[in-house]
């Protein structure tokens, strides 16, 4: 019988995954609190205490509790620290997901930040847009800047095709390569 496993990438030890070249590193971050939250997003600040924009894709998150906007009514919130509020319907008119087991979240920086990012996705970095949800290198991510680096969320399944493919980049951009 065929080994089929032969034709999958191998899982990375995501607790010291790191990706290095001249101008880039790429690492996992682990341990960040995750929640989704869907319906009225003004409910959500006032009760939250959190704005209730959110970030699009290539706009800026500061501190250790922020939100990335996916959709007219949707919000990505990430802490470093659990969130004070209850998961489930709030009456005044949003719901409460916690998905941090189900997204990995890698960090991306350094001089050649740009040239990555233009390897992954055809919107321009320069222009902040309304939602983090975006394709990048060929799925489906939640990609935004914290501080000074680039942060992107996929799902846990995608991680090791996005960690294959995140090898693959920085290894064509530090060998000077356009493919």
């Amino acid at each position: 019988m065929r080994d089929l496993a032969e034709k999958w990438s191998v899982v990375p030890d995501w607790q010291s995954a790191v990706i290095t070249a001249p101008g880039l590193v790429v690492r996992v971050i682990a341990g960040l609190n995750q929640l989704l939250v869907s319906g009225d997003l003004d409910a959500w600040a006032r009760t939250s205490g959190m704005d209730g924009k959110g970030v699009g894709a290539f706009g800026t998150a500061q501190g250790d509790r922020y939100a990335a906007r996916l959709a007219r009514d949707r919000l990505l919130v990430v802490s470093s620290t659990p969130l004070a509020i209850a998961t489930g319907w709030h009456t005044v008119g949003f719901a409460v997901t916690t998905i941090s087991a189900g997204l990995r979240v890698f960090e991306v920086e350094g001089a050649a930040l740009d040239a990555f990012i233009v390897r992954g996705t055809t919107l321009d970095s320069a222009q902040a847009s309304a939602s983090a949800a975006l394709s990048f290198a060929g799925i489906s991510a939640v990609v935004y800047r914290h501080e000074s680096k680039l942060r992107i969320h996929v799902d846990r399944g995608l991680a090791t095709y996005l960690w294959t493919w995140m090898e693959t980049a920085v290894g064509n951009i530090a060998a000077g390569s356009h493919n």
